[in-house]
């Protein structure tokens, strides 16, 4: 049955419908006190949409942090990380895999081809994983594999802090106290803590106590494994019962560890108490977390991609009470760099730009019609649409973000045409009948076949983005999901509620003198004489047309810029801070302390809300740090610094301030900012900094040399600021040569001398694990030995390390080995088993896109010139190592995304060109209909320029909904046009009554969609300017297509169907509308 007449005959299920969606949409964005509350008569609903900032992008990558503590670089790449990417090139749908090794962990990011199983991939990767530590030293402990998606990026920070408890005793309560409540809340995934290294019973030799006993330090660890071991209870049949017996194999108590003879049989006996002190402490320090320049703990407050922002949240604030019960009273708990109310201020912002759209839009409505009813038609159609978009939203599993909110905002200015275009053409047959419901009916079934056309053309410009792939379809397809549901529910609302609305309200007798018509009709009488000279030389006008959109989208769009994402002015940063090359971490945070002073003399303490921050790098003991924050070693530095709202000064330019200002004062400390808002993080997709260059061969010697070069002309570039080279390729060494002959003539092997010093230069922790549980609690800590680290603070305090030998005399390590100092790179980087240097830079004062051109433009020439080196040594008859570039960071995925929005943008209008050519049996038809383009992506290019606007995600989703709309306004002239000719005028004549009769519909819906996005364009709400760009390229493009839909088309419509004949395309003979039809043929 036709939509119109069931809506007609059967009013009170329409009403029952429409409160049926109202209800689904209440129960899909429902708070959690209402789900508590009927929990407690056993009501259990459907989850509810989740709140987050971005849709979960689902990007193919798994990460795999291998720890060995003590291992240097070259070992960390040597023996573990090449065996585990020899073996990962194995997997299915693999496309590269980067590793970074620093001392005692390695990060290997495996990527994925898009449409990779993602789960095959993981279980593979753990198969390959098993497989590689086959090859690997003794000691190799599994690594840590999990997947991680750019919607993983830390909510907040569980800050723990006390006056007076130690960090090591903090780190501990975090570890097993906070965090397995943390771990539990829902959507929560907790890393360990960051700030403290692992408790551990740390046994502390003396060096003297050593030489005087004769002694070396790996004497002491092995008397220790053997006097402190894991040793399996057994149980014995004693008449009917069957008791365990344990053993005191390992210790109850650490103060027992002191007995444990180290030397025996001999005279005197030397136990582990005469040599060594014995601790309750921690691991070996590699880093410190400062909260408000005060040493604390912190666990990053980080959710699975799939988890509400929101929920997450509100689950972890819930949850501090609990959290402080279990901790001492000397320990505070707080939530710190809480990203919520981000969250929070978007769907505000967005919500009230949708409000005053919608305001704005029934403002519109009132003016063209005079009549409040219709007006309140029109806005009350607006609502139950996005209700029931909503509702289509949570029954695909989409959240409610910034871009199916993005979506719902567009469609606030969109949504009015379907009824706006209904209710004008009601208007105009109220003057034709006295009876209400005959006007509405066949107003209905007037507009009937155009509405959905236009409301396809909409729906066409989106199918592209379900074509797209990585995180662009990530992206894209919630927003298109979006605007499709409030478009098929608009369309559904104008074909059945607004006709049964419609006979309810609006009055028929206020229509018999329309005194509004008379200023109205003689501005068409003014319209219909300029379109008769347009449409007279109709050639010229086109001409001219094609001319200035060709002038301006040439000429003004070479201007604009490009990126991902609108920068917003965000009150947070982090700064990465790189102290000489084997900076002590204790120097470094000393220096991290400087910056953080200066950083409140420049804005005022009082401005500061909060500083965090780490110094060093993460424990081998929590590898999965890594994967959250890299750090490359104990010279780095990375504050995040939180300003209060209300500063005149922007982000911008605090940044360059502080570029300066901080250079003066720390000329050996290299600066580099990165985002800290979650959108920024977000958006980065991974990247510290948006330009990352690599430079990659067989030759590292090489390699640096390339990256050099290029470093040496980036500089050049005025937009480019804290270029600087990521790795350390010159940390300091003290390197111990032993003489092996020397020592096998002492009688000691290699393995004798180097585990000496490791126990004098780290600990015994990775080499000879050594195991004790608290009987207390029930938690197991290792026992390690090492050289309390304020002691050696020498070279010649490491050349009088005792080693022992064989014959049990005493050797030092200075009488065995050579120690000089050295260099070496503190960092290696691989891309698929291939060496790499990576330079990072960041942006000031100009956009991602022109600044890629000009990097471009340095790469091919010092890329042209090290070839032609190559080229001449390999005429000499050698054989040069050639150096490969590669252009990472943000702009790849900026060029994906926006090249994939531009094949959409082309894609979309072959699509409704199809689509329309096959409604109106016409290819010219088509083409009149796209004639509009130009205009649109014309007037989005202008009032980008105007606005300094940059072309964007957002903006280039403007552009195709524009485009959209265009073609739907379109369609309502060239519908009438066309039938006015198929009654037998002549085409001119035709368009410019198809022009004059659909003048006021044309302007109602163009008007009252601008009138609709200009709060967005606007960017009223507080967390406006990520949506801005989305607006303002709708209200820039509507307005140039509405000129050429009212001009253009007519004379497009002129040109085309001027000699088009009048008989119908169709084949069927029975057809009275064919050309082939045959009277009284059977």
């Amino acid at each position: 049955m036709n939509p119109i007449i069931f809506a007609l005959r059967r009013p009170i299920t329409i009403i029952v419908g429409i409160v049926a969606v109202a209800l689904a949409c209440c129960l899909a964005v429902r708070p959690k006190s209402v789900d508590a509350y009927l929990q407690k008569f056993g009501i259990v609903l459907p989850v509810p949409m989740a709140f987050d900032i971005f849709p979960a992008l689902d990007l193919p990558v798994i990460y795999v942090a291998q720890p060995y503590g003590g291992m240097d670089p070259a070992q960390m790449e040597g023996l573990l990380t090449n065996y585990y990417e020899y073996h990962f090139l194995y997997i299915t749908g693999i496309h590269h895999v980067e590793s970074k090794n620093v001392q005692g962990t390695a990060l290997m990011k495996l990527f994925f081809h898009p449409g990779t199983n993602m789960a095959q991939a993981m279980a593979e990767t753990i198969n390959y994983v098993n497989r590689s530590r086959a090859f690997m030293p003794p000691g190799t402990v599994s690594p840590f594999v999990m997947r991680f998606d750019t919607g993983s990026v830390p909510v907040g920070y569980l800050v723990l802090s006390s006056a007076t408890t130690t960090i090591a005793e903090i780190q501990d309560k975090a570890l097993f106290k906070v965090r397995p409540m943390f771990a539990a809340l829902p959507g929560v995934s907790a890393p360990p803590p960051f700030g403290g290294s692992a408790r551990s019973v740390v046994i502390r030799t003396s060096p003297e106590r050593l030489q005087a006993y004769g002694m070396s330090p790996d004497e002491i660890v092995s008397a220790l494994a053997s006097g402190n071991t894991v040793s399996p209870s057994g149980n014995l049949h004693v008449g009917d019962r069957y008791p365990i017996v344990p053993t005191n194999a390992m210790v109850k108590d650490i103060r027992d560890l002191g007995n444990i003879p180290i030397r025996a049989g001999v005279s005197p006996t030397v136990y582990l108490r005469d040599v060594a002190t014995i601790d309750d402490a921690a691991d070996l320090t590699t880093g410190y977390a400062l909260v408000n320049g005060r040493r604390a703990v912190y666990i990053l407050a980080t959710k699975r991609a799939d988890a509400s922002t929101m929920s997450v949240i509100d689950e972890i604030k819930a949850a501090l009470p609990k959290m402080q019960k279990e901790l001492p009273d000397d320990i505070r708990v707080s939530f710190e760099f809480d990203q919520s109310p981000y969250v929070t201020r978007a769907i505000d912002s967005l919500r009230t730009e949708s409000i005053l759209g919608a305001m704005l839009t029934g403002l519109m409505v009132l003016v063209f019609l005079r009549d409040w009813r219709s007006a309140l038609v029109v806005v009350m159609n607006i609502p139950l649409a996005i209700m029931a978009a909503i509702v289509g939203l949570w029954l695909c599993g989409q959240t409610i973000n910034l871009m199916t909110l993005g979506g719902l905002a567009l469609a606030v200015g969109i949504l009015v045409d379907e009824a706006t275009v209904e209710i004008e053409n009601i208007h105009v047959q109220m003057l034709k009948t006295s009876s209400m419901a005959q006007a509405v009916r066949q107003g209905n079934l007037q507009t009937a076949i155009p509405r959905l056309l236009a409301m396809l053309c909409i729906l066409a410009v989106f199918v592209p983005s379900f074509f797209m792939q990585g995180a662009a379809r990530g992206l894209f397809v919630p927003l298109a999901l979006a605007v499709g549901f409030s478009m098929i529910a608009s369309y559904i609302l104008s074909s059945t509620f607004v006709p049964v609305l419609s006979v309810w309200l609006l009055r028929s007798q206020q229509h018999s003198k329309d005194e509004s018509n008379t200023s109205f009709a003689r501005f068409r009488d003014r319209y219909e004489r300029l379109v008769q000279q347009v449409v007279a030389r109709r050639w010229l006008a086109l001409v001219a047309y094609a001319a200035v959109c060709a002038l301006i989208i040439i000429f003004v769009g070479k201007r604009l810029g490009t990126e991902i994402f609108p920068q917003g002015d965000v009150s947070e940063f982090r700064l990465r801070l790189r102290a000489p090359d084997g900076t002590h971490i204790d120097r470094t945070e000393q220096i991290s302390l400087s910056v953080l002073e200066t950083i409140k003399e420049r804005v005022g303490a009082d401005r500061v809300a909060l500083t965090l921050g780490y110094v060093g790098v993460v424990p081998s003991s929590y590898p999965i740090n890594a994967v959250y924050q890299w750090s490359r070693g104990p010279e780095e530095a990375m504050p995040r610094i939180a300003l209060k709202k209300g500063g005149k000064q922007s982000a911008e330019s605090l940044k360059e301030d502080l570029r300066r200002e901080l250079a003066a004062r720390m000329p050996d400390v290299r600066f580099s900012f990165e985002p800290a808002d979650i959108v920024s993080e977000v958006m980065s997709f991974g990247s510290a900094t948006p330009i990352e260059i690599s430079a990659r061969s067989a030759s590292l010697v090489e390699n640096r040399k390339f990256i050099g070069r290029v470093q040496a002309e980036l500089a050049k570039i005025p937009a480019l600021r804290d270029l600087q080279v990521s790795q350390a390729l010159d940390y300091p060494t003290v390197e111990v040569e032993v003489d092996r002959e020397r020592a096998g003539l002492a009688g000691m092997t290699m393995s004798q001398v180097t585990k000496s010093v490791v126990a004098a230069t780290s600990s015994s922790r990775f080499v000879v694990p050594i195991y004790w549980p608290d009987p207390k609690t029930g938690i197991g800590y290792q026992v390690q030995v090492e050289l309390p680290q304020p002691v050696m603070r020498t070279v010649d305090d490491l050349a009088t390390v005792p080693v022992e030998r064989l014959g049990g005399q005493q050797v030092l390590l200075r009488d065995v080995a050579r120690i000089t100092g050295g260099t070496m790179p503190g960092q290696f980087d691989r891309y698929n088993m291939k060496r790499e240097i990576t330079l990072t830079a960041n942006i000031s004062g100009a956009d991602l896109g022109s600044v890629a051109q000009q990097i471009n433009h340095v790469l091919a020439d010092v890329q042209k010139g090290d070839d032609k080196e190559k080229d001449e040594l390999e005429a000499q008859g050698k054989k040069p190592v050639r150096v490969t570039h590669e252009l990472r960071g943000q702009i790849p995925p900026m060029k994906s995304m926006l090249g994939g929005l531009k094949a959409g943008l082309v894609l979309a209008m072959v699509v409704i060109g199809l689509m329309l050519a096959a409604n109106f049996q016409s290819l010219r038809l088509s083409l009149v209909a796209v004639s509009t383009v130009p205009a649109v992506i014309s007037g989005v290019v202008l009032i980008l320029f105007v606005t300094g606007t940059t072309l964007n995600v957002q903006s280039y989703t403007g552009a195709i909904m524009a485009i959209g709309v265009a073609m739907a306004n379109a369609i309502l002239l060239i519908t009438f046009a066309e039938r006015r000719r198929l009654e037998g005028e002549m085409a001119p004549a035709a368009a410019v009554a198809g022009a004059a009769g659909r003048l006021r519909p044309v302007l109602m819906t163009s008007l009252a969609m601008l009138a609709g996005m200009l709060p967005m364009a606007l960017a009223l709400g507080e967390a406006g300017h990520q949506t801005a760009p989305l607006g303002r390229a709708v209200v820039g493009g509507l307005i140039a297509a509405t000129l050429a839909t009212l001009l253009i088309v007519p004379a497009t419509f002129a040109l085309l169907q001027n000699r088009a004949g009048t008989a119908s395309s169709s084949l069927d003979p029975n057809d009275p509308t064919s050309r082939h039809y045959e009277k009284g043929a059977p």
